[in-house]
């Protein structure tokens, strides 16, 4: 009986493992696994330029003062603040009637000299004659000379005095000395404007032109150079301006390679950039960034950054995918930045198989299935 209980029990465990012998005569050998996908980009050279973003402050193309040259009560403002205004449009209107008072007795002087020098004039006539036939001494011929030299320096002085009475009056009135936006006026009507006034009346700046000042380490000034040579047949380097929210303004400076500077308390090259402003989106004191080209290379070798790694000593490398399809290291040297690509100064050439993504899972020699990389930035 017990004998039987045994059997009857191991019956099952025998179906299973006849049943786990026959599903594996069953089974067909493994091979070895599959080499694993990397992502790829073939190296072609393209050309490239690198730009420094340096902070950077707009400047007025022209700044003016407005300050009288004449001392009067300011009768009227003849401008809207904050407008703009032309070159020789009237500002402001300077009380006249003293200055036209002084004219009008400056030209009252000339036409007594002018009176007095044509007397002169016909009292010489008359002697002339008489002193040839002797009818009178010659000390008063020259007399009658110098009397009429004498009323025509009177003459000349008294214009001279009119015409300088007339420029004040013109004074009176101040005009612009340029186009340009003009800001708040100090004085209002009925103050006194003094011609030897620390502080202008108000001030005009061109900015329809601007300038941006940016400073960058003056070891770069001949890279500067460079630029401002390469760009010389363009009229100017381009520059690009950058708001402050990061948006780029819908202009294009150039670099004036005559305004670059050192400042000598930093050390610093200050270097001065035109840019057009038709529009008045660049307003003077505004902060903004400037993109200075500093570097231009027509063949640069570039590859995205995350193919480049860094190792614990300090070197670079890149892998490779050789014509066997294995993987291979390569020690590169780098160069800048941009985009999302770095530049490849050395240890690369055309026509390299580049590994973007997936270098961290192959091993040197090892084979790999390349497949194109898809720049996610592109999307």
């Amino acid at each position: 009986m017990k004998m039987f209980d045994v059997r009857r029990r191991a019956a099952p465990l025998l179906c299973a493992a006849a049943m786990l012998a026959l599903s594996a005569c069953g089974e067909k050998p493994q091979g070895p696994p599959p080499p694993p996908e990397v992502s790829v980009v073939k190296v072609v050279p393209s050309a490239v330029a690198i730009a420094d973003e340096l902070p950077g402050r707009v400047v007025a193309f022209r700044v003016a003062e407005i300050r009288p040259q004449v001392s009067g009560i300011v009768q009227r403002r003849l401008f809207e603040q904050g407008s703009e205004v032309r070159e020789g449009q009237p500002l402001f209107q300077i009380d006249p009637a003293p200055f036209r008072a002084d004219a009008g007795s400056a030209a009252a002087t000339v036409r007594r000299a002018e009176a007095t020098l044509s007397r002169a004039k016909l009292q010489e006539q008359r002697l002339a004659p008489l002193v040839k036939s002797d009818a009178i001494s010659g000390q008063a011929y020259d007399d009658a000379v110098a009397a009429r030299q004498q009323a025509a320096a009177d003459l000349a002085q008294t214009r001279a005095d009119l015409e300088r009475r007339r420029v004040d009056l013109g004074f009176a009135t101040i005009r612009s000395p340029i186009t340009g936006r003009i800001d708040q006026a100090v004085l209002t009507e009925g103050a006194l404007a003094n011609a030897g006034d620390a502080n202008p009346l108000a001030t005009v700046q061109q900015i329809d032109r601007v300038y941006v000042d940016v400073r960058q380490p003056a070891a770069r000034l001949d890279a500067l150079r460079e630029a401002a040579r390469a760009g010389a047949a363009n009229q100017g380097a381009p520059v690009e301006i950058v708001s402050s929210t990061g948006s780029v303004y819908p202009v294009k400076g150039r670099l004036l390679f005559s305004g670059i500077s050192v400042d000598p308390g930093t050390g610093e090259v200050v270097a001065r950039v035109e840019v057009p402003n038709r529009g008045r989106l660049l307003l003077p004191g505004m902060f903004v960034r400037a993109r200075l080209p500093r570097l231009a290379m027509p063949d640069a070798i570039l590859v995205p950054l995350q193919a480049v790694a860094h190792g614990a000593s300090g070197e670079t490398t890149v892998k490779i995918v050789d014509r066997r399809n294995k993987a291979q290291v390569r020690k590169v040297v780098t160069g800048d930045e941009k985009d999302g690509r770095i530049v490849i100064r050395d240890g690369l050439k055309a026509g390299d198989t580049v590994i973007v993504e997936g270098q961290d899972r192959v091993q040197p020699d090892a084979a790999v299935k390349p497949m194109p990389w898809h720049n996610p930035a592109a999307r």
